[in-house]
């Protein structure tokens, strides 16, 4: 089915959920509503036509309060689009035919990002070299999308390719440089730099032991920690290196620590050191 009625019990999972696979077009009607009569019969008959490639989810507002409230409606047809969770398109009212084809052929996917989701199932797969192919073939289609640009750079460091990341990052517009997605990359693309040509974890676990205010041997251990996904025995690291001598390289320690925050996929652990890291400068 291409258009579903949806209510608050399923409204995640058919909208939320579902908008990660394919556009879903969100509307907003009442029976008691004229324009919204003449809206239905259009959106659901555009539906059908485009046979799967956007979903239609109709919300009765008058039974779904709250869902109204959650998205803003202030009068119906209201029509929201939302993709990947978030709600990227909307009107208001009852458009004619012309105007809804319109406004739903700007929310499918591009060549460029057909290719740039296929990379995205080749990554999940594990096949890393081959969504570089398909992400390079996206870049040079739409080569201003910052979305297929962060993808590659995030491939590129999979790939043990720290200097191809870079151009990426480096080539991300002033807002995208900004975003949360562009500042984690850039943290592991630091810890990518500076894991180059470290020393064995045996040698430096020697060395720490043999003199425990070795902190450039903390340092390059901590550094092969984090580049091998050990990030609580990274930290511990890092720790001891501010409570040893808070003004090694810089305050190196502590900014080593922030950037790691920004990597580590683990709320809990990271309330813990933030915690811990607190502590340790107070």
């Amino acid at each position: 089915m291409h258009a579903i009625d949806v209510g608050e019990a399923d409204f995640e999972q058919q909208v939320i959920e579902r908008s990660h696979e394919v556009p879903v077009i969100v509307d907003f009607w009442a029976p008691w509503c004229g324009p919204c009569q003449m809206l239905k019969p259009i959106l659901e008959k555009l539906a059908e036509e485009y046979g799967g490639r956007f979903l239609l989810a109709k919300v009765n507002s008058d039974e779904n309060p709250r869902l109204a409230s959650r998205f803003g409606v202030r009068g119906i047809p209201s029509v929201k689009a939302v993709v990947e969770g978030r709600i990227v398109d909307e009107f208001s009212g009852a458009l004619p035919e012309s105007e809804v084809r319109v406004f739903i052929e700007r929310l499918l996917p591009s060549a460029a990002e057909k290719l740039r989701r296929q990379a995205g199932e080749q990554r999940g797969d594990g096949d890393a070299e081959r969504a570089r192919e398909l992400l390079e073939e996206a870049l040079a289609m739409e080569p201003e999308n910052d979305r297929i640009r962060l993808d590659l750079a995030r491939v590129y460091l999979d790939l043990d390719r720290p200097e191809a990341a870079r151009e990426q990052i480096e080539a991300l517009s002033p807002a995208a440089r900004v975003d949360e997605e562009a500042k984690e990359l850039e943290s592991r693309l630091q810890l990518a730099e500076q894991s180059r040509d470290l020393p064995e974890e045996a040698e430096l676990r020697r060395r720490i032991i043999s003199d425990p205010n070795d902190l450039e041997a903390r340092l390059q251990l901590a550094n092969r920690y984090a580049v091998e996904h050990r990030y609580a025995e990274a930290m511990e690291q890092l720790l001891e290196i501010i409570r040893r001598d808070r003004g090694f390289k810089e305050d190196i320690g502590r900014k080593q620590m922030l950037a790691l925050f920004n990597v580590v996929d683990n709320p809990d652990l990271v309330r813990e050191y933030r915690r811990r890291l607190a502590n340790v400068l107070h």
